[in-house]
């Protein structure tokens, strides 16, 4: 009988993993969610306001054009650029939405908003590049950054900037490592969106540099209070991603595009047939129907409901004694302080989400996932459930603060 190996031989077997890994912190959003799954599990009733996930799913229609496409047999390989009357419909979308006259060439539609940005970093981020975004933003970011040999650089915000990245920001933190920037317009943690005055002279601190722009506009759709303004209007070789998970609720197709320069089309092409080949093609054939007028019809009527939501959430967290010291305008977060709340762990977010979801059985996001710029006193609120399940949650809170 064989012996079992012996510690030494163990190690010796193990793989070694690239070193890049180990500078990847955990996604917390989804370890809340694994907590929360196993206290559902054990009976209990869990409120989730952690995931970024719209509670809507696609339209009949949508799903309808899905089971089309595969009934037909139409599940092949795209060009993978993508389908060109998919890109088409995108481009007049851009057209009715934003008054932008955009080419169908330049649209490159992408296995979700992920792979656009992966995407976008092997394109234009080399070893030891440096590329600047706002602190707090989505975690994702910097380590596609990361993966590409380049370093993210996080550039604290406050309420004042909108928590996003200004003309100041890139004026003071700008080096000769620095390639471009990164940043997110509305905004995952913070809800917020730059104001066009704001974007214009960011993005002009960035070219007169000779740097390039990445903006993230995936929650655009989502605006409530102004016209969202599109970078592509302001800045002709901006690269924007976008995607269909957010206004479109299509999470789980895995479906995005970007906008690139014409002159990146190529570059854009050849990396996406060979890191990706195309998009699923059955969600490129089901998101055709997205751009009809029944289903734009839905998406706006759900985007008015978030509103709602949104309208209710925020002055009942500030009257639970959350600080938030700006209204998100856009997307479905709230990036609140809790650090004036009467309890004991108002300076340790970790621990009070967790106490949240253990006593209250709400989840809640702390504020570690997005940056280093005071995560201790933040937490994120999704709003993307129920609005009754949002105003139990705030009853839980109340109870939660009330007895502590």
């Amino acid at each position: 009988m064989s012996s079992s190996p012996t510690p030494e031989l163990q190690a010796a077997r193990a793989l070694q993993v690239a070193q890049r890994v180990h500078a990847i912190a955990p996604f917390r959003v989804m370890e809340m969610v694994k907590a929360a799954g196993e206290l559902k599990r054990a009976g209990h009733d869990v409120i989730s306001m952690s995931v970024g996930e719209p509670d809507f799913t696609a339209p009949d229609s949508v799903a309808g054009a899905a089971i089309e496409a595969i009934r037909g047999g139409v599940t092949q390989y795209t060009e993978s650029l993508g389908l060109r009357e998919l890109r088409e419909a995108i481009s007049g979308h851009y057209a009715a939405v934003h008054a932008l006259d955009i080419d169908p060439r330049r649209i490159v539609i992408t296995a979700g908003a992920s792979a656009g940005l992966l995407l976008a970093c092997a394109a234009l981020v080399s070893d030891g590049d440096e590329v600047l975004m706002p602190d707090p933003s989505y975690p994702c970011n910097r380590h596609f950054v990361a993966s590409f040999g380049g370093k993210p650089v996080l550039v604290p915000t406050s309420h004042e900037d909108r928590y996003q990245l200004g003309a100041h920001h890139v004026d003071a933190r700008w080096s000769g490592h620095t390639r471009g920037v990164l940043v997110a317009s509305p905004s995952n943690p913070t809800g917020t969106s730059m104001t066009p005055s704001q974007l214009r002279e960011m993005l002009a601190a960035v070219r007169a540099r000779g740097g390039f722009a990445i903006v993230d506009e995936i929650y655009q759709g989502l605006s409530y209070d102004h016209e969202a303004v599109s970078a592509l209007a302001l800045d002709p070789d901006v690269i924007t991603v976008n995607s269909f998970s957010k206004y479109f609720s299509m999470t789980g197709w895995r479906l995005g595009w970007l906008v690139v320069p014409d002159s990146l089309v190529p570059v854009f092409e050849k990396l996406a047939q060979n890191l990706f080949i195309c998009a699923p093609t059955i969600a490129q054939h089901a998101a055709l129907a997205c751009f009809e007028p029944e289903a734009l019809a839905i998406f706006e009527q759900r985007r008015r409901e978030f509103q709602r939501r949104r309208d209710y959430l925020v002055p009942a967290l500030r009257a639970l004694g959350f600080e938030v010291p700006v209204m998100p305008d856009g997307a479905f977060y709230v990036y609140a302080d809790i650090s004036r709340l009467a309890h004991p762990l108002r300076h340790d977010s970790a621990a009070f989400c967790m106490t949240v979801l253990r006593e209250a059985h709400v989840a809640i996001v702390p504020g570690d996932d997005f940056g280093t710029a005071a995560p201790g006193r933040h937490v994120r609120f999704s709003y993307a459930t129920r609005y009754e399940r949002i105003e139990e949650a705030v009853a839980r809170l109340e109870r939660l603060l009330r007895a502590a």
